[in-house]
């Protein structure tokens, strides 16, 4: 029969094996429930982004109308404006959102709180239907936890070609534009917003890359008489 010191030393030398086992257990768990919450703040934070395009390469090339009631066809879908005195559709890119108007573009207090409602129109540039530019923006923010969110109503910009049509909504009255290009410019490429025309233009600009504050994407139309 074993002696007591024996048996003493036996079991602890039977906790000491089952020890390392119960930290590698844990370790697993922690390690998998890390991966998981990963998972999620990634599908949290790109799900605007994901849906956009997700949404884009599903009714590409599908008609598509904008306003009130919906159509008498079968084939062609509608896009009711959020906000018929504040507000943009974009059709190709299925893009409708509110326009907040009068941002101060330089106080980033200001437009981050404005992006959350929509887009916005930068202070100082003209209003629908008037000779000038209106400028519309959506920055992205500093803070890569919210950069898509406010980056995601222009993400799919890069889409638009010459020709494509925009909609902006002011006062109840809808204004047509039709897109004439697109260019990526530096952060402090203010002379657009001071930009002098003759014409009835719009500007819209948004954050590149995507979910970055690096360079602007800049797409330039004319209203359509």
């Amino acid at each position: 029969m074993p002696t007591a010191k024996k048996s003493k030393k036996l079991r602890n030398n039977q906790k000491g094996n089952k020890t390392p086992a119960r930290i590698g257990t844990l370790l697993i768990a922690v390690g998998t429930a890390s991966i998981a919450i990963a998972i999620c703040i990634t599908a949290v934070i790109f799900s605007p982004v994901i849906g956009n395009e997700l949404s884009y390469w599903f009714f590409s090339g599908k008609p598509m109308r904008v306003g009130m009631t919906q159509s008498p066809t079968t084939t062609e879908s509608v896009i009711t404006p959020k906000d018929i005195n504040a507000g943009i559709v974009i059709p190709k890119i299925r893009a409708n959102a509110s326009v907040v108007w009068e941002v101060d573009p330089y106080n980033e207090k200001i437009y981050q709180w404005a992006l959350t409602k929509g887009v916005a129109h930068a202070k100082g540039s003209v209003y629908p239907g008037e000779i000038g530019t209106v400028f519309i923006f959506s920055h992205s923010s500093q803070d890569f936890l919210t950069a898509n969110r406010y980056n995601s109503v222009f993400y799919l910009l890069t889409k638009l070609k010459k020709g494509d049509e925009i909609y902006l909504f002011y006062k109840g009255k809808p204004f047509v534009y039709t897109v004439t290009g697109h260019v990526i410019v530096k952060p402090d490429a203010v002379s657009l917003l001071t930009k002098k025309t003759s014409q009835k233009e719009l500007t819209l600009m948004t954050c590149w890359p995507p979910g970055t504050t690096l360079e602007r994407y800049i797409v330039t139309a004319v209203v359509k008489e």
